[in-house]
């Protein structure tokens, strides 16, 4: 009987053990096939964005005549397209040669990238390093049609650019809204890179709101994962509805190729230059005359404050806007009409961007107690480049300066160092065929320490002849003669 008990037992427990088995591998199998289901999904997303998208992204080459002396200043593999600005941002600085002077005779230069189409009679944007310099610009549609293209206008601080083609009834895209966009968010890299046409990438957004990265003058990036190589700039970053977030313009690089780090332009940013560029060919805007610095913990215990939020205003320039208003050195800047002020970037961004003669009211703290005045913006009087005049323009010499604040003596690495900063440099001037570079450090004029661009314009405009400066570029400084009858 003891024998005969064990049997059934077995046999229960077998039969327990099968009908377990059966019950489970059907759910494994469930479970992997709608996981195969839900990578189909996400495919046939990405297809159809594809198919809504790619008629209205072009290719542009763009070409540039220049002398032979400009053509042997600088060697690449790739190429030199416009003084390798194209290039800087993908690859890093090149390297320059001296090289004999040559004669004037011309050559091409060729660049490409990439742009969408914004309208149906031939809008198109991109990115001013794509066509800012270029002599011609050539458009080229999925579908093989070729146009020459007119450049309505440029914006070289935020890199934006729109062009147009004699086109109608054309396919175009809608623009999204990129406050809306969280990190995480499936995102799509449409564009031509390495002239590879209509290529898709895909990818998240993996941060918002960079700034401080030395690309352009207002930045806000959107970063992403999506490859984007050379060739994307100018192309869009779109979400899942087909609908343009950003437009791709930079990435990081130590390869010159994609590593996982790249940078749209928020199309929010893109729409405020682009309405200026097709009404006016130029943008106008607003600035309060003051310098500001981003609050730090230990700044925000000296200025006795229970944490670290808003600006510093570091410097009112005289007979500014925010003079008028009372604004002062030392005050905090906590809100503007109403928002939260976080970062310097994106407060400089939201004054370029608001007209001129409007009312905004800031929230400031002032030694410990909290007050609201009110600034009149200004205009923003800018040079042909789109960069500030200021005390510090040298136009004889093609040279533009700015004060060093903390934070940007912090974002070229010249911390604790004493100067005044080059902020751009005309292309084929003085100053830049001497090898003064943007992000330079000027820290002696004729063996004086200069601190302020008003200083260095008052020496540099002496009636000498010969001036010697002390440049810094990085780690490293060096000693330049300047000839003004060069």
């Amino acid at each position: 009987m003891a024998d005969k008990k064990i049997t059934w037992k077995t046999i229960i427990f077998t039969l327990i053990f099968a009908l377990t088995c059966s019950t489970l591998l059907p759910t494994a199998g469930r479970a992997q096939e709608q996981g195969l289901e839900s990578l189909r999904q996400t495919g046939q997303a990405f297809r159809s964005v594809a198919k809504k998208v790619s008629p209205a992204v072009v290719f542009i080459k763009v070409v540039k005549e220049v002398s032979g002396a400009e053509a042997g200043e600088f060697f690449s593999p790739f190429g030199n397209p416009f003084d390798d600005e194209f290039f800087q941002r993908f690859f890093g600085q090149p390297h320059h040669f001296k090289t004999p002077k040559k004669s004037p005779r011309k050559r091409q230069t060729v660049g490409q990238g990439s742009g969408f189409l914004i309208t149906s009679d031939g809008y198109i944007m991109t990115n001013n390093h794509v066509v800012g310099n270029a002599d011609k610009v050539q458009v080229k549609l999925q579908d093989g049609r070729e146009y020459t293209a007119e450049i309505i206008g440029t914006d070289p601080p935020t890199d934006l650019a729109v062009i147009k083609i004699d086109e109608k009834d054309l396919p175009f895209l809608r623009l999204g809204d990129s406050k809306n966009l969280e990190v995480g968010d499936w995102v799509l890299a449409i564009g031509n890179p390495f002239g590879l046409s209509h290529t898709l990438t895909a990818g998240i957004v993996s941060a918002k709101g960079r700034s401080g990265m030395g690309l352009s003058d207002y930045e806000d990036f959107i970063q992403t994962d999506a490859a984007i190589n050379p060739g994307n700039s100018g192309g869009p970053l779109v979400n899942l509805d087909g609908e343009v977030v950003g437009i791709n313009s930079a990435i990081v690089s130590r390869s010159g190729g994609y590593m996982g780090i790249g940078f749209a332009i928020p199309i929010n940013l893109a729409k405020h230059i682009r309405g200026q560029l097709v009404e006016q060919g130029q943008v106008t805007r607003g600035q309060i005359g003051a310098y500001i610095q981003q609050m730090t913990p230990d700044l925000a215990k000296a200025f006795n404050l229970d944490e670290a939020r808003g600006i510093i205003v570091t410097q009112v320039m005289e007979d500014s806007p925010a003079e008028k208003a009372g604004l002062k050195q030392g005050d905090v800047i906590l809100e503007m009409d109403g928002k939260t002020v976080e970062k310097v970037a994106t407060f400089r961004n939201r004054v370029a961007l608001t007209p001129p003669g409007t009312k905004v009211e800031l929230t400031i703290v002032r030694n410990g107690k909290t007050k609201d005045i009110y600034v009149v913006i200004g205009k923003l009087e800018t040079n042909e480049q789109g960069q500030p005049t200021t005390s510090g323009d040298l136009p004889k010499l093609g040279l533009s300066l700015q004060a060093l604040t903390p934070e940007l003596a912090e974002r070229f690495g010249y911390e604790g160092r004493t100067g005044v900063l080059v902020a751009n440099v005309d292309t084929g001037s003085l100053a830049q065929r001497l090898g003064i570079r943007q992000g330079d450090l000027i820290e002696e004029i004729d063996r004086q320490v200069v601190s302020t661009p008003e200083q260095a314009r008052k020496l540099l405009q002496s009636k000498e002849e010969t001036h010697l400066l002390l440049i810094r570029h990085g780690e490293g400084s060096r000693y330049l003669t300047l000839k003004f009858d060069d």
